[in-house]
Formats: structure tokens, C-alpha cells, sequence
């Protein structure tokens, strides 16, 4: 049986991809729970650190409107390449780049421009998950 994996505060903060000062005021502050190793390192438990992480992504909020997509990814217009029917807009959101083709038509109808915020929703039937254990 798989021991459950504990974080340091390090790898927690790049996993959510804010800096380990943001991790360790949560920390401070009570909103993310951690221990210490027998070093005197704060650690966090992997089912913690992942129940947290679900709650800073809710989707369902009034601004972003109502969607069965649960995959919104904020981000900015990096690239908007046109052409008779088809366009390709691309977004840069944190360290993920989103790329979506859709009709010329609906890019010129939201008036899509380099530089727009923008969110990337993605709905798929297929999702692959790759981890760095055999």
C-alpha cells in the first residue's frame, strides 16, 4: 500500500503556481492546514493540499455565469490567426497555452483581439493523466 504523499511548502506552491511566501500565509493566516517534519520543515498532506486546490478553482461563480465545463482557464490573447472560414485563437493562461479553432465568424462576432482577457473552457470526453511514477 502507497504511504499518502506529504508537499513541502516549495512543491506545494508549484503545484498551485503562486510563490511558497503565498503558501505559507495561507498557512499563517489557517486556510490551508499544515504539520512539521522531524526537521522542522512545514509539510502538507496530499488529500489537504488537493481538497484546497478544488476549492480556489469553483467555477460557478457569477461573473463566469453557469456552464457544465468545470475546466475555466483566465488567461490572455497571445495569437488570433484568420482566414476565410476558420480562425485559431490562442490564450496563455498561467503556464498553459490554450488553443481553440472556431469559425472566423464567432472570433469576429466576440471581437477577439492580442491582448483580451480571455477564458479557455474545456469540456472533453477524453482526458489523459501522466505522473512521474512507473
Amino acid at each position: 500500500m502507497r504511504a499518502m504523499p506529504i508537499y513541502r511548502i516549495g512543491e506545494a506552491a508549484e503545484l498551485l503556481r503562486v510563490s511558497p511566501d503565498t503558501i505559507r500565509r495561507w498557512v499563517d493566516a489557517g486556510r490551508l492546514t499544515a504539520d512539521r517534519d522531524a526537521h522542522g520543515h512545514r509539510t502538507i498532506d496530499g488529500a489537504a493540499l488537493a481538497a484546497f486546490a478544488r476549492s480556489l478553482s469553483s467555477s460557478e461563480t457569477p461573473e463566469s455565469g453557469w456552464s457544465s465545463a468545470r475546466n475555466r482557464m483566465s488567461g490572455i490573447v497571445t495569437a488570433v490567426a484568420r482566414d476565410g472560414v476558420m480562425a485559431q485563437v490562442e490564450i496563455q493562461a498561467g503556464p498553459f497555452r490554450i488553443v481553440s479553432l472556431m469559425s472566423r465568424e464567432a472570433v469576429d462576432d466576440l471581437d477577439l483581439k492580442v491582448g483580451d482577457l480571455a477564458v479557455g473552457v474545456v469540456k472533453s470526453t477524453n482526458v489523459i493523466i501522466e505522473t512521474d511514477r512507473p
